[in-house]
């Protein structure tokens, strides 16, 4: 996930770098007398809509939207705009005829003469608060009105999505972009919520059909189109999409908890609400048809808090409340990161039934990973419309168990007449262009090889033709390229993999590695078959497949890298100690089956031989050396997941969130050799409070004499980097067991103590604690002192005697150092005494971690 945020915004910024080395020759577009802008009140900088915009002495003109938004098109002879709007003085504004024509306006509101009136200060109370009363009153109503309480609800929902370059200077900073690439003003527009200057490069669309039933519960997503353009086509599509709806997705304001940026804030109609927010009734009118009309306003009582700022405007009568509009932005004290910007709107109208129907979802936020410098804009708009509280005639198959999400075959094949009609709103030029645009910009090498070269840093691999998506055979991964260790010496590895360009169905992968201490040659060989077809790699969910496996590498007992490569190059410097390596020889057959509800099996036939090396050597109790242990055995596992999330790469698949639970359970079985593992993973989150990671392991090995590569062992990370699900201070194989439970616990705060700390909090430091443990037992039967066939080990004499009492590490950190660091002070609440070569009773770790 982390790695999927950085490659975002490496993208976007990377582009803006290659746009500005791109030269001219592109073509040229003649000026234009088209005016745009937006228009703000001076004193709260809010967008102002409805003001009135004219050639100066003449009563053609526009209005602004809901925005603040106008365009115009004016004649070569006008300089001067007028600005006209109840409440407000009148303004002109002179515009120069150039490319641009973007403005920002501002009006001052009018001056009134009032009656004297006088204000007294006093303390904020919640006690005999109308605000207070009136927002507990919405809470408490809420269910009356909520459209998903109803027997069946559907809709139609179509929503876009906008990523640019935000802040653009064309006089300064980016002058020279736009004279060598000319034809990109026509694509320049203003942000709503800044005035700023954006460059739109990439579009997202979707439209689909949404059904609810309450009883029994279920929702059904049916996507009837998708499209993009733009830069970011060389990420996944599908990933990309689940990445960017779980950071701007659709928001509850009904809920408990608003998620967004891979954060929970607190809502302003949570119970917490009236604790959590101060509230006011900053306005109130009496509509015609007698119903009152209040607007209340709240704001966090500590800005550093994940909290809003905002008002809310609602409808009252006798019998109906109904929130009508919301709008939310982030205080600037937030301990946020990157975010500049970030503002959110609603809109609900009252069905005859009395429910609430959301008719649009809107937001906007502003990045910036440097203040002052280029940054990122992104804006996300969601209109509902075709609202039904009718059955579906269908509704036996809509709500059949399956994914939650179902894409039409023909979904991405969509054409610009299908989309002309489905969009409720008329697309701006600029991105009706992009991609166009992007084509412009492809034309040029030197743009050209940088987005090459950009997508090779964010998937890994470098493919073999110019058209990515044509490319038959991609060479990597390429930080494998060269790492090292201590058997091996220098490690060199090349590989590739074959793609659905060759063959949807038939996937290779193969890699080739040599040790220059060693001098022997590892190799990895892949054949899968895929029972239906991919779009680009064998990785892609849902896997139906059969993999054959061959292998011949080195082997790291006790050291299990989850979510890299073990020869990565980063883990190449490590803490010193004994270097416990020996070689693998490995053969698999393997089927898998996923289903779109998240479920899968995995069944594998598998052959092992392990075979020693001078780091390690095998051994009996009796001192009788071994040459290899070999075993070949059936293993199954179930896993389920069911709501989650992950961002899938050419290799691995990277969570998103940890919000769903997971389960596996794995049961192996051969000869000598039976055991069941258990694992389940979830994030709990405490509001705005932080949240915790859970992470519970267990296994039993029922087999005697049991080789100890198959027992359970401390999983150990030997490098100076933080490693999820591994112990940071163990030596490997330290503890070994065959019943065991180990536990991985960390709360991260988000900064909710050091925020309230003057000075301190300026630096936006959040804190994060954790636990972790290893408890088991080594039986008699596989413990080499009561069973002469076992296989020793270095360090095997204590192992038995050191598990009567759990091993646990707890390590303090801070996050969000440079908003890219994590640095732990890690230490050994126990077993501190007579520690084996290559453990430590404390130390430093470091992890390069950046969210949100």
């Amino acid at each position: 996930m982390i790695f999927r945020l950085i490659s975002l915004l490496i993208l976007f910024l990377g582009c803006a770098a290659s746009l500005s080395a791109t030269r001219s020759g592109l073509g040229d577009t003649e000026k234009g007398y088209f005016v745009r802008g937006i228009v703000r009140d001076s004193l709260t900088d809010e967008p102002i809509p409805n003001v009135f915009v004219s050639i100066k002495n003449q009563a053609r003109g526009t209005m602004t939207n809901a925005d603040g938004i106008f365009e115009l098109d004016v004649p070569t002879r006008v300089s001067t705009l007028s600005f006209r709007s109840q409440g407000y003085e009148p303004t002109e504004k002179n515009i120069t005829q150039n490319r641009i024509n973007l403005y920002v306006v501002r009006l001052f509101p009018a001056e009134e003469v009032l009656e004297e009136v006088v204000v007294k200060r006093r303390r904020y109370s919640k006690k005999n608060n109308p605000a207070v009363d009136l927002m507990e009153h919405i809470r408490r109503t809420a269910s009356s009105t909520d459209p998903l309480m109803a027997p069946y609800y559907s809709f139609s929902s179509y929503q876009r999505m906008t990523f640019g370059l935000n802040n653009i200077d064309i006089n300064g900073r980016n002058k020279n972009l736009f004279t060598r690439n000319p034809f990109l003003i026509e694509h320049v527009d203003t942000s709503e919520i800044s005035g700023k200057l954006i460059l739109p490069l990439s579009i997202r669309e979707q439209t689909s059909r949404v059904f609810h039933r309450s009883n029994p519960t279920g929702t059904r997503e049916i996507i009837e189109g998708k499209r993009s353009e733009g830069i970011d086509e060389i990420l996944d599509e599908e990933s990309m999409s689940k990445f960017m709806n779980d950071i701007m997705g659709p928001v509850d304001i009904f809920s408990r908890d608003i998620n967004i940026l891979q954060n929970r804030f607190v809502s302003p109609l949570s119970p917490l609400a009236a604790d959590f927010y101060k509230l006011y009734i900053t306005d109130s009118v009496t509509a015609s048809d007698s119903s009152k009309v209040y607007t209340l306003s709240f704001y966090p009582r500590s800005h550093e808090s994940f909290g809003f700022i905002g008002q809310m405007e609602v409808e009252r009568t006798d019998s109906t409340t109904l929130v009508s509009s919301v709008s939310l932005r982030v205080p600037r004290e937030i301990n946020l990161n990157f975010i500049e910007n970030l503002v959110l709107s609603q809109h609900y109208q009252m069905a005859p039934n009395g429910k609430r129907l959301k008719t649009r979802d809107e937001m906007t936020v502003e990045v910036s990973l440097v203040p002052g410098t280029q940054g990122i804009y992104a804006r996300r708009v969601i209109l509902f419309s075709d609202h039904s509280f009718e059955q579906p005639d269908d509704a036996i198959t809509i709500f059949k168990p399956r994914a939650p999400v179902f894409e039409q075959k023909d979904a991405s094949l969509r054409d610009s007449i299908f989309w002309a009609a489905v969009r409720p709103d008329s697309l701006p030029d600029t991105e009706l262009k992009i991609g166009r645009m992007m084509n412009r910009l492809r034309q040029n090498k030197l743009f050209y090889w940088g987005e090459k070269v950009l997508g090779v840093l964010v998937n890994g691999y470098i493919p073999t033709n110019k058209d990515t998506y044509r490319s038959k055979f991609d060479i990597g991964p390429m930080n494998t390229t060269v790492s090292a260790n201590a058997l091996e010496g220098a490690r060199f590895r090349v590989g590739g993999m074959t793609t659905a360009s060759l063959s949807p169905r038939f996937f290779s992968r193969f890699y080739g590695a040599w040790g220059t201490k060693d001098h022997r040659w590892k190799y990895g060989l892949e054949l899968e078959y895929s029972f239906h077809d991919k779009k680009r790699h064998s990785r892609e969910f849902p896997i139906h497949s059969v993999r054959l496996n061959s292998s011949y590498d080195v082997y790291r007992p006790g050291q299990d890298y989850i979510f890299t490569n073990p020869d990565n190059v980063f883990l190449s410097l490590h803490r010193p100690g004994i270097d416990q390596l020996i070689y693998r020889r490995a053969n698999s057959l393997t089927y898998t089956l996923e289903t779109d509800i998240n479920f899968s099996i995995k069944a594998a036939v598998a052959n092992e031989r392990f075979t020693p090396s001078d780091l390690m050597p095998f051994v009996t109790p009796a001192g009788t050396t071994l040459n290899d242990v070999e075993k070949n055995y059936l293993n199954i596992e179930l896993r389920y997941a069911p709501g989650e999330k992950f961002y899938q790469t050419v290799s691995n698949r990277i969570p998103i969130n940890l919000d769903a639970p997971t389960l596996t359970v794995a049961q192996r079985y051969g000869s000598g050799l039976n055991a069941t593992s258990v694992y389940f993973m979830k994030r709990f989150w405490f509001s705005a409070f932080g949240y915790l990671d859970a992470i519970v392991k267990g296994s039993h090995v029922w087999s005697r004499a049991t080789p100890l590569f198959y027992l359970a062992t401390a999983n150990t990370n030997m490098s100076y980097t933080i490693q999820p699900e591994s112990f940071a201070l163990t030596a490997p194989m330290e503890f070994v067991a065959d019943t065991h439970c180990s536990f991985f616990l960390s709360y991260w705060f988000n900064g909710n103590i050091l925020n309230r700390l003057p000075l301190i909090k300026k630096l936006k430091l959040r804190e994060v604690i954790s636990l972790s443990g290893f408890y088991g037992h080594l039986s008699d039967r596989n413990n080499p002192a009561t069973n002469p066939g076992t296989i020793a080990w270095s360090g095997w004499e204590t192992t038995s005697t050191r598990l009567r009492t759990p091993y646990l590490e707890a390590s303090v950190g801070l996050d969000n150092i440079f908003r890219c660091l994590r640095l732990d002070y890690v230490w050994r609440l126990n077993h501190t005494e007579n520690l084996p070569s290559g453990a430590s009773r404390h130390g430093l770790r470091l992890a390069f971690h950046v969210t949100f």
